[in-house]
């Protein structure tokens, strides 16, 4: 959206929140986890028809999995916030000539998966199904797909897991929310709401949903990739994961945004893989 739009939208929020603050919450929620787009376009959909697809029933709802098979190890890509499995294409063909199993699926209302919404609470449950299925040896993820890689293994037993890669990674879900919140300039009215309306839905505050928190209990060695530039998500969220995540190294990059797309960093994530 627009700067203007979403100037526009914010206040229409905020205006409705004097009538009631609960329902201009709800409105910003829904806003919050809506992907504006995601879905295959007609090229995206020449990537993922040369993959084995399947899918798997969750909760009355459809996990989109695509699988390119090889004798090596299990790699489970999770890609990120209005994304799908075709953001992987700049890397499949390395990952192909190592003889990976490659595992990737679509986030809940990306790509072929089933759902409107989008919270990395179920996308966390869709990557806890899908493991459970071909059980990875390595967790691959970029940006929310990272985070909900980390709260997967957190809240699930996933014992073949020995290897993450997290990529462009937020630390906590509380940056992320109040970004939105100021990106849309919200007031106070609607602010507090939204945090009291994520207590009442999943039953923690905010703060709870924190990567780098999680990281400490992981056992999994970790390999975490930020740009210094990054827009989307900060670098010092990059630097709290490494801190709290003991068994982890931090590669510092320069230039490559928050995609992290550039091909000099593959042979880096592969050496991961098979050291």
């Amino acid at each position: 959206m627009s700067s203007i739009v979403i100037k526009t939208v914010g206040s229409a929020v905020n205006a409705s929140s004097f009538v009631s603050s609960k329902f201009a919450a709800k409105k910003a929620l829904k806003l919050f986890a809506s992907p504006r787009k995601g879905r295959y376009t007609e090229d995206q959909k020449l990537l993922v028809e040369t993959a084995l697809q399947d899918e798997i029933r969750y909760n009355n709802m459809d996990i989109a999995t695509y699988r390119w098979a090889g004798k090596g190890k299990t790699i489970l890509l999770a890609h990120g916030w209005e994304s799908n499995t075709a953001r992987w294409s700049y890397i499949l063909n390395d990952f192909k000539a190592q003889d990976y199993n490659i595992v990737s699926l679509d986030a809940p209302a990306h790509g072929r998966s089933s759902g409107k919404q989008f919270t990395a609470i179920m996308y966390a449950e869709f990557i806890n199904v899908v493991a459970k299925k071909y059980k990875p040896d390595v967790l691959i993820g970029h940006s929310v797909g990272a985070m909900s890689h980390i709260l997967s293994l957190y809240q699930n037993e996933l014992p073949s897991v020995e290897k993450v890669v997290l990529l462009g990674a937020p630390a906590h879900f509380t940056g992320v929310f109040d970004r939105y919140k100021n990106m849309m300039g919200y007031n106070n009215r609607v602010s507090s709401e939204l945090d009291k309306i994520i207590m009442e839905r999943f039953g923690k505050p905010v703060s709870y949903f924190s990567t780098a928190q999680f990281t400490e209990s992981i056992d999994a060695k970790g390999l975490i990739i930020h740009d210094k530039k990054d827009r989307i998500i900060p670098y010092e969220d990059a630097q709290l994961i490494a801190h709290r995540y003991k068994n982890s190294q931090l590669i510092s990059t320069n230039g490559f945004g928050h995609g992290l797309k550039d091909p000099s960093l593959t042979p880096q994530i592969i050496e991961f893989i098979n050291t």
